[in-house]
């Protein structure tokens, strides 16, 4: 530890930290511009000179690093004279168009030039003007004279989301950011460049011009998408959500979202939006009231079980759907007296048991991991931030392998990279646990040939300390699901790493905890949806030719039911639902989200509920009390939430611990699958980012083919 003296207070602070990390420590404010604590330093912009006793001149915070025994003054007359001469120069070329600019009430340069700007300016010689460019549907590069060349979004680019997209040219007063040779912006991170913009020359393209800062109100959420849970501040003006911007949470999220957590509320504004119950009748489509639309359904679902029996009643449920309105889903299937409800609407295989998969180490970790084996995901796509975690932990040294069915670009130095088949990927594990074997003179759990690149993923795995062996959607997806997990549980145990699931949606823990799956012996979600299985059927958040392995071959069996209810926030299933029922999307119910690492995160509706929208934990409960079914009586969503078995403390609540469990005794079975694994891409994961006509426009949606993806 090194002891400096920062105005007037003693400050002990770690040896190589900067001035600017003392003044953090110590509470003293430095103003700056270019710095940024999760980007690397550049002492660019110069606005944080201080004053360092013996030095003849200020020097940078930033970039000065601490001495024993130095005397700084961030206060002093030579440190405010220099801060106002850099703001000055820094204001000889920005535009005076603080009334129309989106970072007007939000801007960095304009709270700094209050108190280091002057009145006037003394330059009188011709400013500068950049050209706009136009760098794809998600940022505006519009007004580039506002820049003022820090470099936070060059570094971002190369530090975070992994790939250098802008770049600085020329020198002097020609210098500028762009992204040369007329390319775009397309990063699945590349939303993050607009908040560490401290001047509004990167801002948001879908927000742009639609409201002031100081119009918005702010409430807390959490993303509805892939697994993080990433926390975030719903920016709302009269009951309209108009922007999504980060909450930082170092142990979820750090100060990032995807870019699909932050663009995809222009689908809760869109014309697809579904604002009535509505009942189809002689093949035409009538809006009717609740009580109309439930005692239907009440009516339609008591008829088909006095028919054809409570077996053929079964729900599919989104795991994108709330832990409420999950564990809802489930008592009123179960309560009607089936089984047959099921989240897992992209597997394959559908193993019995009542263990909760899930990463098996908590999401900051993944920062700090050493060795990591990714098997079948599309990791920077399918989990954009857990991605940018293992990023980091490759830049400090870590070795990342993986077995994928083709090469994707991770952004970031791979160890070793096994492509095959996925039909073939318990050979490929099988042939790296005789890797794994053959180095540590033990059985090998199957036969396995050790390759060159079998060989060199078990190397990476038994050195290091911090491992951990992540099963990704594809194999979570895979008809051998099963052997896949007991493959990477002897890898894992072997080389002393940890193995789990990345799970694919923000519930997908959640729906396990809330027992959203066949207990004994109901349907589950590939049966359901095969030869007409159902004579009613309940989907909760899903169109299943998008969000089922089966695709249209599930279209055509529900098309056969007696009776389909479609529970959504949008006009969808049309061509064979019987009742559409709206619900809320995330923005307009309370509810929770358990993420991978298990954590329950709740959250509260930010807007009233659209037209005649209700929150689906609330029409569920009504639905439950008109079939006169016991444990309906729930007046909030919190009631229900506390039936459930979570560790709560304060406001945070975990899964309990003995209950993540990603241990299996299924037998290992090497053989070639006859199917592939079904997943989705990026911007067609859930109903919210598929309307979402920024995303839908960007260069990752145009290249994924528009029904379910098939690849690793």
């Amino acid at each position: 530890m090194v002891e400096i003296e920062l105005d007037g207070q003693k400050v002990e602070v770690a040896e190589g930290s900067m001035l600017m990390h003392a003044a953090e420590q110590a509470g003293t404010y430095i103003p700056h511009f270019c710095y940024h604590k999760k980007l690397s330093i550049a002492a660019n912009c110069r606005m944080c000179l201080v004053d360092v006793e013996k030095m003849p001149k200020p020097v940078p915070a930033c970039a000065t690093p601490v001495a024993q025994g130095m005397v700084v003054h961030t206060k002093s007359d030579k440190a405010i004279k220099a801060q106002q001469s850099v703001m000055e120069f820094l204001l000889i070329n920005h535009p005076l168009d603080c009334p129309i600019c989106d970072q007007g009430g939000e801007c960095q340069l304009q709270d700094l030039a209050v108190g280091y700007g002057s009145s006037g300016s003394r330059y009188e010689e011709e400013k500068r003007v950049v050209v706009p460019k136009d760098v794809g549907p998600l940022i505006s590069m519009e007004e580039m004279t506002r820049c003022i060349q820090c470099t936070r979004c060059v570094r971002f680019g190369q530090e975070i989301a992994g790939q250098m997209e802008l770049g600085m040219s020329n020198r002097g007063e020609h210098s500028e950011i762009e992204t040369f040779v007329g390319a775009t912006v397309d990063s699945e991170l590349s939303g993050n460049m607009i908040d560490i913009c401290p001047v509004g020359a990167l801002t948001s393209k879908p927000f742009r011009y639609s409201a002031r800062t100081w119009e918005l109100g702010r409430r807390k959420s959490v993303a509805p998408h892939d697994s993080t849970g990433s926390n975030l501040i719903v920016q709302v003006k009269n009951h309209r959500v108009m922007r999504v911007v980060p909450l930082e949470n170092e142990a979820v999220n750090e100060c990032w979202i995807a870019d699909r957590d932050r663009f995809s509320y222009e689908a809760l504004n869109g014309t697809d939006r579904l604002t009535a119950p509505m009942i189809k009748q002689g093949g035409s489509w009538k809006e009717v009231d609740w009580q109309t639309a439930l005692e239907y359904v009440a009516n339609g679902l008591k008829q088909i079980k006095d028919e054809h029996g409570a077996s053929s009643i079964g729900a599919l449920v989104s795991p994108h759907s709330t832990l409420e309105e999950l564990t809802l889903a489930g008592e009123l299937v179960r309560g009607l007296g089936s089984d047959n409800i099921d989240y897992r609407l992209r597997n394959a295989e559908f193993a019995a048991g009542s263990e909760i998969r899930w990463l098996g180490l908590p999401i900051a970790a993944l920062s700090k991991l050493q060795r990591v084996l990714v098997i079948g995901s599309n990791l920077r796509k399918d989990h954009p931030l857990f991605a940018q975690r293992i990023r980091q932990a490759s830049r400090h040294g870590a070795q990342v392998s993986a077995l994928v069915e083709q090469r994707q670009d991770w952004a970031m130095k791979m160890h070793t990279v096994l492509e095959a088949d996925a039909t073939e990927w318990t050979q490929s594990l099988a042939d790296i646990a005789a890797a794994v074997a053959a180095q540590k003179g033990v059985v090998a759990p199957a036969q396995g040939e050790a390759t060159e690149a079998a060989k060199a993923i078990a190397a990476s795995l038994l050195g290091g300390e911090r491992k951990a062996v992540l099963l990704g959607n594809a194999a979570a997806h895979h008809e051998q699901a099963g052997s896949l997990l007991a493959l990477a549980q002897w890898i894992a145990t072997e080389t002393g790493a940890s193995w789990g699931y990345l799970t694919e949606a923000a519930n997908t823990v959640g729906a396990q905890l809330a027992g959203a799956r066949p207990k004994s012996g109901g349907l589950n979600a590939g049966a359901m949806t095969e030869g007409g299985a159902l004579k009613a059927a309940l989907l909760f958040n899903v169109e299943p030719e998008f969000d089922c392995a089966g695709g249209s071959a599930a279209v055509a069996s529900l098309n056969q039911a007696q009776m389909v209810v479609t529970f959504s926030p949008f006009k969808t299933n049309l061509a064979f639902s019987d009742v559409l029922l709206p619900i809320s999307p995330f923005t307009e119910t309370s509810g929770t989200f358990v993420n991978a690492e298990g954590r329950a995160q709740s959250f509260h509706a930010v807007v009233r509920p659209l037209a005649d929208t209700r929150p689906g934990w609330k029409v569920l409960r009504v639905l439950g009390s008109l079939l006169q079914l016991s444990g309906f009586s729930a007046e909030t969503s919190q009631e229900v939430m506390g039936t459930l078995p979570l560790n709560r403390s304060g406001d945070s609540a975990t899964v309990d611990a003995a209950r993540l469990n990603n241990r299996t005794d299924a037998a290992i079975v090497v053989a070639k699958a006859r199917t592939k694994p079904v997943t989705a891409s990026i911007y067609q994961l859930d109903s919210l980012v598929r309307r979402a006509p920024a995303l839908q426009a960007t260069a990752d949606a145009r290249a994924a083919k528009p029904s379910q993806e098939v690849s690793a």
